[in-house]
């Protein structure tokens, strides 16, 4: 059974675990109205993907 012979020091633990992070994802500027959005994707604010109009806006109506 593999047994480490000396304790892993908090530098070394710490120096190796630099890369566990999250990355930010890739945000971009609407070009129709302004707001961030995630990189080739719809538009959620206006519905734009681009300068074609991908979805159209839906009023709820209250009953």
């Amino acid at each position: 059974m593999a047994v480490p012979k000396r304790r892993t020091s908090k530098s070394v633990k710490r120096k190796r675990r630099t890369h566990f992070k999250l990355s930010v994802p890739g945000m971009v500027v609407c070009p129709n109205c302004g707001e961030m959005k995630l990189s080739h994707r719809v538009c959620k604010e206006c519905g734009y993907y681009g300068s074609k109009l991908v979805l159209e806006e839906t009023q709820e109506v209250e009953a």
